[in-house]
């Protein structure tokens, strides 16, 4: 029996546009160009998508194994193939689209040779497989990729035959490889690069010069190339044909960015205040793709605890110091950090390595030195420490500023040692977080973000006032007022607050677009805040909970979140309020 069904209203010109078919009936659909036509088409735009479907048509229905289909289109009963666009009809009553898709082919005789060492064909071209035309296309591409990644980057197909055995039901298939010579990278020719020193973009890139070809060698090198942020585009090319010496060369096309830029960031939060900052960043210092950036922050401008903070910060980094994948930095701060619990004026200064492992996984160690003066509720010091800060990241989110799949972890360790020797200990933090989307269209997200802090070797009236640990406010626990959970200490008859040894916290978000560009945002956050250097044994608590809107732009989403506590005496009786760019977390 022939089954009909109408594919989609046409325009005003067009009454009817209906597909009469018995199989492959999405394929066939989704292949249509009348199909997409709106209410705008003219009589010559029907007439020539119906042209066209003729090859669209029986190309979706072998590459669903239909290979002795017949398509037949009529306009108001004329064949389209015989109307010429510009002789068409001023109005058309009836489009109808009568495909014949016949047998489900399978495969036949299938050879695909030379094949790569330790390869087969495909079982999917196996006998009794549907003879799907796009497997055939995937054998073979796959196939040439395996001769590259052997180190044969001109393998290409040389012959192919395909046969239909109408009476059979069969398809044989006959491709012939030429995977050509092996070859080694040649030397690395740089184009476009105007201020950046060639030397420097090899040295940057890192191809392997003299060892066999291998395109994840030219992936990396890409790789390398762009995270430098010193060019807006990154392009590595192999030469069509054999070098010298068995040899093929690879070409890196540049566009560099602009030496120079300028921007600024703003952050408002109704307990914390105002969060004023700006920088300025040079991507080519020294014409080795050298970054320099200095930054000025000021925050807690009219807030509601402490005074004003203050930071000015200067940063270095030289790519491809040690090898292609160890950077170099330097970086330095100068701040001043006016909270209730204290006061610090401090000035460090580090120097290190940064090791890319992966293009996700990065390591980096360094030595410092950090000397402050200190003002607490315990008394006041001056003290300065030898820092050893060593951390480690995964980032496979698939969007930094507003991600929606994948996971991050950071892991920090940074020991410390009194130069006059009365202080000792070691500060550990540690942040995960993971993303999930849901439906159809990914508007749904389940955002979860877990957090650990532990302070070893020193106990709390011994360690710097800013190495401890507090919880409440926009990066612990929205809701909470900020720096609200602390350790309740005795100073002579006076109980004064300090923050802990130990921090647990954890952050949940449901976000759900409502259009392409806004969100709304549930969320619930919770922090334990201890006094000895294990998270959690000995603890108080506190949570948060409310809701926020997002405004998706360019540079990431605009983030307005309304939180109020959801635990102890105050629960839902305040309200605290924070506008930032990008997501929480």
């Amino acid at each position: 029996m022939t089954t009909a069904f109408v594919l989609g209203a046409g325009a005003a010109t067009a009454q009817d546009v209906r597909l009469v078919a018995e199989t492959a009936r999405d394929a066939l659909s989704s292949a249509s160009l009348l199909r997409a036509l709106d209410d705008t088409a003219a009589p010559q735009d029907y007439v020539a998508a119906a042209r066209a479907d003729y090859r669209r048509l029986l190309t979706a229905l072998y590459a669903e194994g239909y290979y002795s289909g017949t398509v037949s289109i009529t306009i108001d009963g004329a064949e389209a193939a015989g109307v010429a666009p510009l002789a068409a009809p001023s109005t058309i009553g009836e489009v109808v689209i009568t495909v014949n898709a016949g047998p489900r082919f399978t495969f036949g005789d299938v050879a695909i040779s030379p094949l790569p060492p330790d390869a087969d064909v495909p079982s999917d071209l196996g006998p009794r497989e549907p003879a799907r035309s796009g497997l055939i296309r995937t054998a073979a591409t796959q196939s040439l990729r395996s001769w590259r990644d052997l180190g044969y980057p001109l393998a290409r197909v040389d012959s192919q035959q395909i046969i239909a055995r109408h009476p059979d039901e069969k398809l044989d298939v006959t491709i012939g490889l030429n995977p050509g010579p092996q070859l080694r990278f040649g030397e690395l020719d740089v184009t476009g690069n105007r201020r950046v020193r060639t030397e420097r973009v090899r040295a940057i890139a890192g191809l392997p010069i003299g060892e066999i070809y291998s395109p994840d060698a030219i992936a990396a090198a890409q790789q390398r190339l762009r995270r430098t942020g010193t060019f807006n585009s990154v392009a590595l090319t192999t030469a069509d044909v054999a070098g010298p010496g068995d040899t093929i060369g690879v070409r890196a096309q540049l566009d560099e960015a602009k030496r120079r830029r300028i921007g600024f960031g703003l952050e408002l939060d109704s307990i914390e205040g105002l969060t004023v900052s700006t920088f300025w960043l040079h991507r080519n210092l020294f014409g080795g793709a050298e970054r320099f950036r200095a930054e000025a922050v000021v925050s807690n401008i009219n807030g509601e605890t402490g005074g004003t903070d203050y930071a000015l910060r200067g940063s270095f980094g030289r790519p491809a110091t040690f090898g292609p994948d160890t950077d170099f930095y330097v970086s330095a701060e100068i701040s001043r950090q006016d909270e209730d619990a204290f006061l610090v004026d401090s000035f460090e200064i580090e120097t290190g390595l940064i090791r890319y492992l992966s293009d996700d996984l990065t390591v980096q160690g360094g030595i410092g030195v950090l000397t402050a003066r200190e003002d607490t509720a315990l008394g006041e010091r001056d003290y300065t420490l030898l820092i050893l800060p060593l951390r480690a990241t995964l980032d496979r989110r698939n969007d930094a500023s507003n991600a929606s799949s994948g996971y991050y972890l950071d892991a920090r360790v940074t020991p410390f040692v009194g130069l006059d020797g009365d202080l000792t200990g070691a500060r550990l933090y540690g942040d995960a977080r993971i993303y999930r989307s849901f439906g159809e269209a990914k508007g749904f997200t389940l955002a979860a973000r877990g957090l650990i802090g532990s302070l070893a070797g020193a106990e709390i009236g011994e360690a710097p006032a800013d190495f401890l640990y507090f919880s409440g406010g926009g990066g612990t626990v929205r809701g909470q007022p900020y720096q609200s959970l602390g350790i309740e200490t005795m100073v002579g008859m006076d109980t004064v607050t300090t923050g802990g040894t130990s921090f647990l916290g954890a952050q949940l978000e449901a976000r759900y677009a409502i259009r392409d560009n806004i969100s709304v945002v549930g969320f619930y956050d919770t922090g334990f805040i201890g006094d000895t250097a294990v998270p959690g044994e000995s603890a108080e608590w506190h949570a948060g909970a409310g809701i926020g809107v997002r405004y998706n732009t360019g540079i990431g989403p605009i983030r307005l979140d309304i939180g109020t506590p959801a635990s102890g005496d105050d629960a839902v009786e305040s309200v605290q309020v924070y506008i930032g760019i990008g997501q929480a977390f």
